[in-house]
């Protein structure tokens, strides 16, 4: 490292401070003390250290009072609480308020410095990750997609593949999962791409004007129709048209649309002539139309017309290995746009997107990410940044009420929580529960399967 890490410790012992000072000295680490609470205060505002030793209780203002301000101001930095008086409540406090670790006074010289050493590597190892990743984006973008997942790198290899000779194509996945994306890739590595690329959104389509729309008409047609026009298709002569969310097309317009795609003419509303059109055409849906066919809302042979090529999109849920990366590129694109230094995500904000199930998708995460941008005030998104829906546990909603629950469920409950708090580490969760690590195995066996799927992602 250029520049050493700063520590600042906050106890109002002399006698604890010099004892952490000589017991931590080393090169590349740069130790300050206060032994007054409101000046280490505003000394770390001044000098923003990457780690702070906070005594618990010290006259004037608690250790959890100022641990909430400078979580609040750097929600990045790893503050480890320190105290002669431990109690479970009061560790589990400090973790859910934002501290890395809890330790117990008198403070075991190995374990200070270990733990000092850890928090040191793995901010090193932050700042390589940050690097990495922003390298990562560029080589796993695909035409404005990011990903590296398997089914991600599958689609960008079935894109490749049919790009070049498609007349039609469908592609289908749940909403937010970027099918228009798709399409404008489709567009642009296709022989067409120096035509227009025309979107259509077939369900903001009126029923009595679908076929004016998309075909055209000519003067006086209907009433209203002063002068002739041209539709959607013909716009796209040369190109490609998207049809979005196919499945909302009226039935009468799925005919139309049918006798367009075989035999490549298009004849306006009120004309006698037809009009010869080189048209690629993708059509997208979150719908199944297989179902929609097999009950009579859209018709096979259309479908069948469509679904010459068919790709399909996989939903975030399935693609988790993506998140960390999607978080990186729409972090960049908004600091870009919103014109704030913003670094990344802390690491409990992280373990929330990673445990939140994304039933919108990408576009969800884009929000999400968005909105956080547009609400930090510092170079580091914290939970307090997310929306609303994000910033509980999932589980939070479940059973508040504790009051008459059994001791054996009453521990459960605190051990879990414990260890999301410590972001799924055992042997700390262990270490600030006080009981062995074997004692929280025998717990996890004894869990529902759902909450042990919940709960792979934690470290040993």
């Amino acid at each position: 490292m250029n520049s050493p890490v700063r520590l600042l410790a906050i106890d109002d012992s002399q006698e604890n401070l010099e004892f952490i000072r000589s017991a931590l000295e080393q090169e590349g680490l740069e130790i300050l003390t206060e032994q007054d609470p409101e000046a280490g205060l505003k000394t770390f505002l001044r000098i923003r250290p990457r780690m702070v030793l906070l005594d618990l209780i010290m006259p004037k203002i608690s250790g959890i009072e100022i641990l909430e301000r400078m979580i609040v101001v750097d929600p990045g930095v790893d503050v480890i609480l320190i105290t002669a008086h431990y109690s479970a409540e009061s560790a589990v406090e400090a973790i859910q308020k934002g501290a890395c670790d809890y330790l117990t006074k008198p403070l075991d010289i190995e374990k200070l410095r270990s733990r000092i050493a850890s928090l040191i590597t793995d901010a090193e190892t932050r700042r390589k990750t940050l690097r990495l990743e922003s390298e990562l984006i560029h080589a796993c973008q695909f035409e404005g997609m990011v990903g590296r997942s398997p089914l991600m790198l599958e689609v960008f290899a079935r894109i490749r593949r049919i790009a070049p000779h498609f007349r039609t194509v469908l592609v289908t996945g749940a909403t937010g999962t970027g099918k228009e994306l798709v399409a404008r890739a489709l567009h642009r590595l296709s022989p067409a791409s120096r035509g227009p690329f025309v979107v259509c959104n077939c369900s903001a389509l009126v029923d009595s004007l679908v076929e004016s729309e998309l075909f055209g008409h000519v003067r006086g047609a209907f009433t209203g129709a002063s002068q002739d026009k041209a539709g959607l298709f013909e716009h796209a002569d040369g190109g490609t048209i998207f049809l979005d969310e196919i499945g909302e097309l009226a039935p009468s317009a799925q005919a139309k649309l049918l006798r367009v795609l075989q035999n490549r003419q298009v004849q306006r509303v009120g004309s006698l002539t037809p009009r010869n059109i080189d048209v690629r055409v993708i059509a997208a849906t979150h719908r199944n139309l297989r179902t929609m066919v097999r009950d009579g809302q859209f018709r096979e042979d259309l479908y069948y017309r469509l679904a010459v090529v068919e790709i399909m999109l996989p939903v975030l849920s399935d693609r988790r290995e993506d998140l960390p990366l999607l978080e990186r590129y729409f972090i960049e694109k908004f600091a870009l746009e919103y014109k704030k230094p913003i670094a990344g995500l802390v690491r409990r904000a992280q373990t929330r997107l990673a445990t939140y199930p994304w039933p919108g998708n990408v576009r969800e995460l884009e929000n999400v990410i968005g909105n956080a941008c547009m609400m930090v005030e510092g170079n580091l998104i914290d939970i307090n940044d997310l929306p609303d829906r994000l910033r509980k546990p999932l589980n939070e909603d479940v059973a508040d009420n504790e009051s008459f629950l059994s001791l054996e469920e009453m521990q459960r409950r605190h051990v879990l929580r414990v260890l999301e708090g410590v972001g799924g580490n055992k042997a700390r969760a262990a270490e600030v529960l006080g009981i062995g690590r074997a004692t929280i195995y025998q717990l996890l066996s004894r869990m529902k399967p759902e909450e042990r799927e919940d709960r792979k992602d934690g470290t040993a």
